[in-house]
C-alpha cells in the first residue's frame, strides 16, 4: 500500500491500538518512523520497540505502556501535513500542554524533541505533538 503521509499513518495506527487496548502495534518501518519511535521510548511513552525484518521494508513492533490500566499516551496530534508544512525557529517551537507533552521536530541535525532542538539551537519542521 502506498502511503502519502507516513507520519499520519504512524499516528493513526498508534491511536487505534491505544483506543482498542492492544498491548502492541506493528507499523511498517522507515528511518523517520524509527527515529520518532526512539524519541517515544526515551521520553517514556512506550515500553519498548523491536524491528522485525521481512523481505520488504520491515516492521516496527511497539509495546505500548499502561499504568493502572490506562495508557501513558493520552493524545496525539499531527502538526505538519503534506499540504501545509509548519516550520518553527528555535525560539518559537511550541510547548505541548505547558511542557507536559513533547513536540517532535525534524531538523537539519535529525529528528529530535522540541526541547532538544532549542538546546542545540536549531529549528525545523514540527511533525507532531504527543502528550
Amino acid at each position: 500500500m502506498n502511503v502519502q503521509d507516513p507520519i499520519a499513518d504512524y499516528l493513526v495506527r498508534l491511536r487505534n491500538a491505544i483506543s482498542a487496548g492492544h498491548d502492541k502495534v506493528d507499523i511498517p518501518a522507515s528511518r523517520l518512523k524509527l527515529e520518532v519511535t526512539k524519541i517515544l521510548k526515551e521520553e517514556g511513552y512506550i515500553q519498548n520497540f523491536k524491528i522485525q525484518e521481512d523481505n520488504k521494508q520491515g516492521m516496527i513492533r511497539i509495546a505500548l505502556k499502561y499504568v493502572d490500566g490506562s495508557n501513558v499516551i493520552t493524545g496525539l496530534k499531527q502538526v505538519s501535513r503534506p499540504g501545509r508544512r509548519i516550520y518553527s525557529t528555535k525560539d518559537k517551537i511550541p510547548k505541548v500542554i505547558g511542557g507536559l507533552g513533547v513536540s517532535i521536530v525534524s531538523t537539519s541535525r535529525g529528528i529530535m524533541t522540541g526541547e532538544q532542538s532549542q538546546k542545540t539551537g536549531v529549528g525545523g519542521e514540527v511533525l507532531c505533538e504527543i502528550w
